[in-house]
Formats: structure tokens, C-alpha cells, sequence
């Protein structure tokens, strides 16, 4: 014996998972409560369609209008007047021009008609509709 230490033990050369998994169960609960909250954009009471859904390359730029007639780009407030502008300026530089447009059920027929005037005449290629499946 040198030191006083016995030769015959041995080191365990296995890998305890146990922190790993139960770290990792954890993670997975707390992403799936958080997930449904992180729904982003501005809420609109959606009309309801059965239609198929689209697909997409990239991400598409989101423009909402509320049934205040209020617009958003993404979650940023804006004037009808100013949107065509806007886009023009986001789009400059993109080779797919695709918005997406949500309108609240409420929002009158001619208001959201001079919205996608505005998103056409700002060049915009691709305009889809965003709606709810019907239940």
C-alpha cells in the first residue's frame, strides 16, 4: 500500500443521467405552459373560413387591423396613410414580397379594401388572408 490507499478500488466510469433527464422534464413543462402565450401580434375576432392554409419560405411580415380600424405592422401602430410608405421601405431589398393580413370580422368591407389598396400599391407581390378554421 502507498499513502495507506488500497489498490483494488476502482473508479466508476458510468454517467449519471438522472440530473440530466429530470433538468430536461422540467425545461419541456415550462416551455409547453409558456409556449400558448407567446402568440404574437394583436388580437382580432377572425372570420371563420374552410379553406387550405398557405405556405410560406420566410417569415411574412403580419398586418392586423382591429375593429377600431386601428393597423398594425407586427405589433406596431400605424396610419392608413403612412402604411404604403412603410412597406415600400420594409420591402425594398426583398425578393419575395409577402404579407399576410388579419382583419377583425368587424371591420367593414371598404376599409379593409383600402388596405390591401395601399399593400398592393406598395408593390407587394403575395397577400394572404389570415382566418380561423371553421369548428
Amino acid at each position: 500500500m502507498i499513502n495507506g490507499r488500497d489498490n483494488n478500488k476502482r473508479f466508476m466510469s458510468d454517467i449519471n443521467v438522472t440530473p440530466f433527464v429530470d433538468v430536461m422534464l422540467v425545461l419541456l413543462i415550462i416551455f409547453m405552459v409558456t409556449a400558448p402565450m407567446m402568440m404574437q401580434g394583436v388580437e382580432v375576432n377572425l372570420p371563420q373560413t374552410t379553406t387550405k392554409s398557405i405556405k410560406t419560405r420566410e417569415d411574412p411580415l403580419i398586418l392586423t387591423v382591429n375593429k377600431k380600424r386601428e393597423i398594425f405592422l407586427e405589433k406596431h401602430s400605424m396610419r392608413l396613410e403612412d402604411l404604403e410608405t412603410k412597406l415600400k421601405s420594409i420591402f425594398k431589398y426583398r425578393r419575395d414580397k409577402e404579407v399576410l393580413l388579419k382583419a377583425d370580422r368587424e371591420v367593414p368591407y371598404g376599409f379593409v379594401i383600402k388596405v390591401i389598396a395601399r399593400v398592393k400599391r406598395a408593390g407587394i407581390d403575395k397577400l394572404g388572408m389570415i382566418t380561423e378554421p371553421v369548428d
